[in-house]
Order: C-alpha cells, then sequence, then structure tokens
C-alpha cells in the first residue's frame, strides 16, 4: 500500500493467538486493504515460524493491517480485535499455548495507544470479561513477515481442521456481531 494515494490509510498492529485466525477475521472488514501474518515484539532479526514456536525469540504472532481509516476506525478494529480472541488467558489462545500467542497490541502512534488502553480500561470497568485482562499495549517493534505458507491461510485451506474447528467458530462470531462492518460478499 502506498500512504501518498491515500492520506486515510493506517497500519494497526495486533497479537492475538494464532496469526491465522487474526488474519482471516479482518480480512473480512470494510476498510481493511490488507492483512499480513508475520511475528513482532521479540528479540532477534528475521525470525523462522520454526523459531517462534520455541517461544525463546520473544515474538508474538501478529497481524499488521492497512486500513482505510475513513471506512473504519482504529476504535472499531480493536472492538472486533476483543470480540474475536480471549483477552484474559495469559499466553494462550485455546489449545495455542506459549508467549507466541500472546495477546498484545502494538500501537503505531500516540492517538493509537491512548486509544488502545483507554478501551482496555472500558472493558475492565465494565466487566466485559469474567477475567481480567492480559492484553498488552506496546510501541510498534519491528515486523517480520511470515512465511508464505501462513498468509491467507484461512481462505486457502478451509477444509484443514484446525481452520474448521479452531478459526469457523471466530467468522461466525464477526458475521453474527459485526455484519455491518464486513466487506460484500465475504464469508
Amino acid at each position: 500500500m502506498n500512504k501518498q494515494n491515500n492520506s486515510n490509510l493506517e497500519i494497526a498492529i495486533f497479537a492475538g493467538g494464532c496469526f491465522w485466525c487474526t488474519e482471516a477475521v479482518f480480512q473480512r472488514l470494510d476498510g481493511v486493504e490488507e492483512v499480513v501474518s508475520g511475528y513482532t515484539g521479540g528479540n532477534i532479526k528475521n525470525p523462522a515460524y520454526r523459531e517462534i514456536c520455541t517461544g525463546r525469540t520473544g515474538h508474538a504472532e501478529g497481524v499488521r493491517i492497512t486500513f482505510d481509516s475513513s471506512k473504519i476506525s482504529y476504535s472499531e478494529l480493536l472492538e472486533v480485535f476483543f470480540a474475536t480472541h480471549d483477552p484474559t488467558t495469559l499466553n494462550r489462545q485455546g489449545n495455542d499455548v506459549g508467549t507466541q500467542y500472546r495477546s498484545e497490541i502494538f500501537y503505531t502512534s500516540s492517538e493509537q495507544k491512548k486509544l488502545a488502553e483507554d478501551f482496555v480500561q472500558f472493558l475492565e470497568r465494565e466487566k466485559v470479561f469474567d477475567a481480567p485482562i492480559v492484553t498488552v499495549v506496546s510501541e510498534e517493534k519491528p515486523f517480520y513477515l511470515a512465511e508464505e505458507e501462513h498468509h491467507n491461510y484461512y481462505n486457502d485451506n478451509r477444509q484443514q481442521p484446525y481452520c474448521q474447528i479452531i478459526i469457523d467458530p471466530k467468522i461466525k462470531k464477526l458475521n453474527n456481531y459485526f455484519s455491518k462492518k464486513l466487506k460484500n460478499g465475504t464469508i
């Protein structure tokens, strides 16, 4: 994406467990121009999936979202992020366990930082979840693209058991609660 062509394009970076899940959710939102899976928040340059899986690099599986803020706001992205993963489990999403599956928001501006922190406080104050939120709000760190086979994984592998058991319910939830925010023709 070339930001010069559209001054409304912004970047959001979220880690919410397996990047296959997070990518599939955000790809379906109107105003989202691109979603790429990768690794962020760690200690080494250019990590590989096999290294990430050890949990020793400090990276989280995450997505970098390019979105048109005239069509969808960062606050709306936050709402979808918190609704489609469990922000109350430390270093875990379902059966995926390890620091690479942590819940973390990597803000790219001071405005994003404030919005994310305020949203977490709102969710806590309103007791939206039965347990405390463990999502960390951190400054953007280098983002390394995941290997090609991880990109567009759900769309290319819907018949895989992981997609049917883990990702399909997230997509169903997205369709049920955010149908007005979806791109035309997406499921």
